[in-house]
């Protein structure tokens, strides 16, 4: 007997829908069925999609920047997560500088998490190492961290990697089945405006696009030479897209692969004119409608889109000047359905199976038998709009935004978290140590 049927679904599987059901059995999809088959419980879904769990590669819960903490922690923005229908997410460890600080910083995380709802993995993330890259490296996939984040930035905060070490990695990390993560972002571009008073509106200005733009075709060529593993995280211009386009087509998706965020392709660098335009501040900068429209008519060749959330009060953020204020906006519950009232079904792959692909997560983000049941019920129809939210944050960016389909369930492991909306606080999420990576 199944533990849980779920029936008369219109099911994604591999790219495709069909009509059934499911059954789940000690937390995994068991059959996929047009039969009806005993189950100790059923739940009816007729009309509804079911989509595999949405996983977010891309967050930043408790994250400690000194004079602020982001304000949802790993209880609160996993359960606003969850009411996006996101059942796995990737956080991202401390910047650390040696193997013995990584595994500190590891350990420290771990503990932290331990409240999450949803299944939860890192990203360990360097800041100008000093340890030899073999040795980060072999101590991240002792801890089950299958990816490294640098920055090749923030040089001013020691944060920044150096195109030597981060060349060692490129080398390295195919043979080693690890993914490399960039920040990208030319440092002397910024660099040189950094003692000046910076006011919002000008927050676009002084880092622009070809800061980002020259650094990325630069690791491109870096990764094609090394046949490596690159993910270049949250890109923000469609201008950027463009170049890869032209001269790096052939290894996109393969040896490159390009994440972005729903606020680039919803918000333009206008909003930092308004009134509440130190809102929506977070690094890298929101662009040009024109660099806009091009991420919007080229989202094919983007590979995964993750949110990037970091939330922070309003007073925490409020201010005439860029400096000394905390980047970032929340956004997780919303990016689902953000994503695909703009673009439709194309857009599912990019929250499941691709992510799951290039970061490792064996047996999630599909549905299929013995994987994982992350599954989420979602009304494809439903129009609403955006009013409340699940965050500690006082606002939401996408505040009275219209919105087409609505997240109605979502289940991590056979077990309800939302359950027609209502939450389900017994279920708890676990730490998913990740192997080799190889694309």
């Amino acid at each position: 007997m199944f533990d849980l049927g779920i029936l008369n679904g219109k099911i994604y599987i591999s790219g495709k829908f069909i009509e059934g059901n499911i059954y789940i059995k000690n937390g995994k999809i068991y059959d996929i069925s047009k039969s009806m088959l005993e189950a100790k419980k059923y739940y009816d879904i007729s009309g509804k999609y079911l989509l595999p769990g949405f996983i977010d590669s891309h967050v930043h819960f408790h994250l400690d920047l000194g004079n602020f903490i982001s304000v949802d922690d790993f209880s609160s923005g996993s359960i606003s997560a969850a009411y996006g229908g996101i059942t796995t997410y990737i956080d991202f460890l401390a910047p650390v500088r040696t193997a013995d600080e990584l595994e500190r910083a590891f350990y420290e995380r771990l503990s932290d998490a331990k409240k999450s709802v949803g299944d939860y993995a890192f990203h360990a993330t360097i800041a100008n190492p000093t340890d030899e890259p073999e040795k980060i490296i072999s101590t991240a996939k002792k801890l089950g961290l299958s990816s490294i984040k640098l920055f090749t930035t923030y040089s001013s905060s020691n944060r920044r990697t150096y195109d030597d070490y981060i060349s060692k990695l490129l080398e390295l990390s195919r043979n080693y089945g690890i993914v490399i993560l960039i920040h990208s972002e030319n440092d002397e571009i910024i660099r040189k405006y950094e003692n000046n008073k910076i006011k919002i509106a000008d927050h676009s200005k002084y880092r622009p696009t070809i800061s980002e733009l020259s650094e990325v075709i630069k690791l491109a060529e870096m990764s094609e030479y090394y046949n490596a593993q690159l993910y270049i995280v949250h890109l923000t211009s469609g201008k950027t897209l463009e170049e890869l386009k032209k001269k790096f087509n052939h290894i996109l998706g393969k040896n490159l692969v390009i994440e972005s965020c729903p606020h680039y392709f919803y918000f333009t660098e206008d909003i930092y004119n308004t009134e509440n335009g130190y809102l929506y501040t977070m690094t890298p900068p929101l662009r040009s409608e024109e660099e806009q429209n091009l991420l919007i008519d080229n989202i094919e060749y983007i590979n995964t889109i993750g949110t990037d959330h970091c939330s922070f009060y309003k007073k925490e953020k409020a201010g005439e000047y860029i400096n000394g204020l905390p980047m970032g906006i929340g956004g997780v519950e919303f990016s689902f359905v953000l994503m695909y009232t703009k673009f439709g079904e194309r857009i599912i792959d990019k929250f499941t199976r691709n992510v799951a692909r290039y970061y490792g997560l064996n047996k999630k983000g599909e549905i299929l038998p013995s994987y994982d049941a992350d599954l989420v019920v979602f009304d494809p129809d439903e129009k609403w709009e955006i009013k409340n939210h699940h965050s500690k944050s006082d606002y939401i960016p996408y505040e009275n935004f219209e919105v087409k389909g609505k997240i109605i369930s979502t289940i991590s492991k056979g077990k309800f978290i939302i359950k027609d909306g209502i939450l389900n606080q017994r279920v708890k999420g676990s730490y998913i140590k990740r192997r080799e990576i190889v694309w």
